[in-house]
């Protein structure tokens, strides 16, 4: 690996991290302190619904990942929805919204996949350098350090914080000037065609997709793993 890359990025997302126990299981909690009962299977339910509206607002306009303010409009705008289809009455359902996105923030409420401690371990016992690409908000690096992750990166370039966003080249390349490395020496991993293998390819960083839950994400060219223990084995 380090004789022919010297840095390796990674999204955090589906990739690094998961909610914890789960999503539903967070909005279930919130939604408990506040005097709501919801079963998991009815909140479990709506999700699909929620995480459409996600993707219609990604699709329209990526670029609320660029500002805090605007990207907890969107995601307080899916739990607003998600209250709603509850039955939740309107004046109560922008509060847990809100303390939703709260919730999120807290590093309790995330895991890290079993391979990626390692997998960072491994890599900088090369010689290569860990780099974070993120579309998040500015409370990544506090996650990030919660977790225990923070001590084995070398830099995090999260979209809010630095005013730019995946599949803009510009991101990539600025994590790269971060480290001082050239981008053809690089590797970027992600779960997402968009702004992940786009990005990285038109930036010149060499793209590897992870695929957490076996839906058969393919691109032309680019490694697929299962795992980050397979990454080193993908990138011979």
């Amino acid at each position: 690996m380090a004789g022919r890359y010297d840095a390796v990025f990674f999204d955090v997302g589906n990739t690094l991290l998961y909610a914890y126990p789960s999503v539903g299981h967070v909005c279930e909690e919130v939604l408990l302190a506040s005097g709501r009962i919801h079963s998991l299977e009815e909140i479990d339910g709506i999700l699909p619904l929620v995480d459409e509206y996600y993707e219609d607002r990604y699709r329209t306009d990526d670029t609320f990942w660029t500002s805090d303010e605007r990207a907890a409009d969107v995601w307080t705008g899916m739990y607003v929805l998600l209250c709603r289809r509850l039955g939740i009455p309107e004046s109560a359902a922008s509060t847990l919204a809100h303390a939703v996105y709260d919730a999120f923030g807290d590093a309790a409420r995330w895991r890290a996949y079993d391979d990626v401690a390692p997998a960072f371990e491994r890599l900088r016992a090369s010689g290569v350098k860990v780099g974070i690409i993120s579309n998040w908000d500015t409370r990544l690096e506090g996650i990030l350090d919660g977790l225990g992750l923070g001590v084995l990166i070398d830099t995090i370039v999260s979209s809010a914080v630095v005013g730019l966003h995946k599949p803009d080249p510009r991101i990539f390349e600025l994590a790269c000037e971060r480290l001082d490395v050239r981008p053809e020496r690089c590797v970027h991993v992600g779960d997402h065609i968009y702004s992940d293998v786009l990005g990285a390819r038109a930036a010149g960083l060499r793209p590897v997709l992870i695929d957490r839950h076996g839906v058969g994400l393919t691109a032309e060219d680019v490694p697929c793993l299962l795992t980050l223990d397979d990454l080193e084995e993908a990138l011979r």
